[in-house]
C-alpha cells in the first residue's frame, strides 16, 4: 500500500476489505469482542503485518497484524511495542506458530 503512512490508513483498507472484527487477549486467548468466540494461538492466521515507529520517539513501535481465525473470523489487532505495552497480547502473538503466518 503505497500511500499509506499511517496506521489509521492500513485499518481503513482492511476494513473495506472485510477485516471489521475487533479482539483482544486476555488470559491467553483472542477473545473476539463482538461474538465472544476465543481462540488459542494455533487458531489464528496472519494474513500481513505491518511495523511502525513513533514519530517523536523510534523506540516506540507498532505492529499491526491483519488476521483470521480457524472459523474465518477476520479483523485487524494493532499492538504497542513500548515500556507501556501490553505484554500479554505480545506473548499471544509470538505464540502464533510459524506455519500461520504468511509472512514467515
Amino acid at each position: 500500500m503505497e500511500n499509506a503512512k499511517s496506521e489509521k490508513a492500513y485499518i481503513e483498507k482492511y476494513q473495506n476489505l472485510g477485516y471489521t472484527a475487533n479482539y483482544r487477549v486476555i488470559d491467553a486467548l483472542l477473545i473476539d469482542l463482538e461474538t465472544k468466540k476465543k481462540y488459542t494461538p494455533k487458531e489464528v492466521y496472519i494474513e500481513e503485518e505491518f511495523r511502525f515507529e513513533g514519530m517523536s520517539n523510534p523506540a516506540d513501535m507498532s505492529i499491526l497484524y491483519i488476521i483470521h481465525t480457524k472459523d474465518k473470523s477476520k479483523g485487524t489487532v494493532l499492538a504497542n511495542y513500548s515500556p507501556s505495552s501490553d505484554t500479554e497480547l505480545a506473548e499471544f502473538f509470538a505464540a502464533i506458530p510459524k506455519e500461520n503466518s504468511k509472512s514467515k
